[in-house]
């Protein structure tokens, strides 16, 4: 036999058949050295440690039918095969503790993924990235609408402000000490209708609007 353990309810066993079929023992005889074994930690009051390494299961004959089994952790099939004291016998004990040993270090080691499942990991990875770059862009463009919300003018802008406002109060206004009132008059408009503290404070978005009014702009009094 070469499968010597198995596992069952992620705990590695194997079964009175095994055990039966690789030490050459009848199976009834196999049952009969467990039930002595559970009957004795009954005794010494193990019942816990019996209920938790001796399970009772079934299995299907070449006829279809079924009869008992019982399932060993590697604990209960150490107690049960301590009787087991013949030189082949001991070999074979030292298989199946090889047999568990290699059957836990695969257990605890990383499993290796079918195809199928490497294939869905994939598209998981796909996906989350897909929506890991979705919610980047969606903050990097909110980040910048921020910025840009904040900017204000530079040097060369702030200068075309200027020139602006005086081409507009020279193109209005003749009369030099009249046109000091409008640079006033247009200044004070200017912070009053974008909010800000001085033309410097303008925001780059609101440059051409800036521009706009002031080409526009008519006093509001004649002096």
């Amino acid at each position: 036999m070469e499968q010597l353990v198995f596992v069952e309810k992620d705990q590695v066993v194997t079964d009175s058949l095994t055990v039966s079929e690789v030490f050459g023992k009848r199976h009834d005889n196999v049952i009969s050295d467990i039930e002595n074994q559970i009957m004795k930690l009954g005794e010494a009051n193990e019942i816990e440690f019996s209920l938790l390494n001796f399970k009772e299961s079934t299995y299907t004959n070449e006829r279809g039918r079924q009869y008992r089994k019982i399932n060993l952790t590697e604990d209960a099939f150490t107690l049960v095969a301590m009787a087991y004291v013949t030189p082949e016998a001991m070999k074979f004990k030292v298989q199946f503790i090889q047999a568990f040993k290699k059957m836990r270090e695969q257990l605890s080691g990383p499993r290796v993924l079918s195809e199928k499942e490497q294939l869905m990991a994939s598209m998981k990875l796909s996906l989350e990235t897909a929506e890991e770059i979705t919610v980047v862009k969606e903050e990097i463009k909110e980040v910048r609408g921020m910025v840009e919300q904040q900017i204000t003018l530079d040097h060369g802008e702030q200068r075309r402000v200027q020139r602006a406002i005086g081409h507009r109060v020279y193109e209005l206004e003749n009369n030099q000490d009249i046109r000091s009132q409008r640079f006033r008059e247009l200044h004070r408009e200017i912070r009053d209708r974008f909010a800000v503290a001085s033309y410097r404070d303008i925001k780059r978005k609101d440059l051409l609007s800036v521009i706009g009014y002031i080409e526009a702009w008519v006093p509001r009094r004649v002096s």
